[in-house]
């Protein structure tokens, strides 16, 4: 009997809803060739929901995610009609904080014929992931005001990490690195020399748990100036990174501009023991909303990340392929409008190619 897995759809905002179509496309086309099943429900949580009702993300749908779907299939967030910050940390930072995705998923893959900024670099120097901690840190929203709106107002916010959040994160890291076995190397991206909590914190259960637990994995440091750094001279350095919270936003936006951009970067936010949700990296991109010449790639590519992380690799491998196919003989650009291929027709294409 194949498997089936309950995929809940939140196509959101912009052109959410059309590069969602295209990453369903795909996944149907993997279901049929690789003998899984899935069932699907789609939700219009939004901006435009948000404008019609006033609500954003009800504590029943987060309990209904949590207890009837294998995983979230995200189209984009964003809405010009509403105010920046209301869906972000509405719906995004919710269904983190709520489902306990702690692991943010960022692979940084320059597929052959996207051309990247980085002078003199192809795809065999520009492929490696970024494990972001995705729960902890400063974005929890430890701080607050005093005196505010005076001119001796203070504003504070905190990084406040504790032990559990730094192990869990750095054992799926070295977990990830092993399963990976490319380099055999993790490299953690810090900053102790200034952070000299935090970070010495992350630093210590580094090295602890990779001596005593994964000795066969190679353990590098960098602080957050010199990872951006090397990101650009010599990306060919790395196999696995592994950070906090703020670096990691950082970092990984970087790491998508030398991979192509936005409209082919991918990520998870992965809870090991329960739901995830995958995502295109790209905003909503309202003025192309409709016009069918988004790149979808991106949300392709992140339907690909949830069957492997689903467990059906050999699916999640078959899509990369098709992806790089397309890549490599077919797409003129990753630019809406400069494809040479409406988004629905790159869609087919990398369905075709599975």
């Amino acid at each position: 009997m194949s498997k089936q897995y309950k995929i809940a759809v939140i196509p959101g905002d912009g052109t959410g809803p059309e590069v969602i179509q295209e990453g369903l496309k795909v996944l149907k086309a993997a279901e049929e060739k690789f003998g899984f099943k899935l069932q699907t429900k789609t939700f219009d949580f939004g901006g435009e929901r948000y404008l019609r009702t006033g609500e954003v993300l009800p504590d029943s749908a987060v309990k209904e995610f949590r207890r009837d779907f294998d995983a979230i299939y995200l189209g984009a967030i964003g809405h010009p009609d509403v105010k920046p910050g209301i869906l972000e940390r509405g719906i995004l930072l919710k269904l983190r904080f709520d489902l306990d995705q702690y692991i943010n998923l960022r692979p940084v893959k320059l597929y052959p014929g996207v051309e990247t900024p980085v002078k003199n670099k192809g795809p065999e120097d520009i492929d490696y992931v970024v494990i972001r901690e995705n729960t902890g840190g400063i974005y929890t929203g430890v701080g607050g005001f005093s005196m505010k709106g005076t001119k001796h107002e203070i504003a504070i916010q905190s990084m406040v990490y504790n032990y559990h959040q730094v192990e869990r994160c750095l054992r799926y890291a070295f977990e990830y690195t092993r399963k990976r076995a490319r380099k055999n190397t993790l490299a953690l991206c810090g900053k102790t020399n200034v952070l000299t909590y935090v970070y010495d914190l992350w630093e210590r259960v580094f090295h602890d748990l990779g001596e005593r637990e994964y000795p066969e994995i190679k353990r590098d440091y960098y602080h957050v100036d010199a990872t951006c750094m090397w990101m650009i001279k010599n990306p060919e350095w790395f196999d696995v990174i592994v950070t906090g919270n703020m670096f990691g936003d950082i970092i990984t936006d970087l790491g998508a501009m030398t991979q192509g951009g936005m409209g082919i970067a991918a990520g998870g936010n992965i809870n090991p023991e329960g739901v995830s949700m995958f995502e295109p990296i790209g905003g909503s991109a309202p003025k192309y909303a409709g016009k069918n010449i988004i790149n979808p790639l991106a949300a392709i590519c992140a339907a690909g990340m949830m069957l492997e992380i689903l467990g059906e690799e050999e699916a999640a491998r078959a899509i990369e392929g098709a992806v790089s196919q397309v890549t490599s003989t077919r797409i003129k650009s990753l630019d809406a409008g400069k494809m040479g291929y409406s988004t629905s027709q790159v869609g087919d294409m990398v369905a075709g190619a599975l």
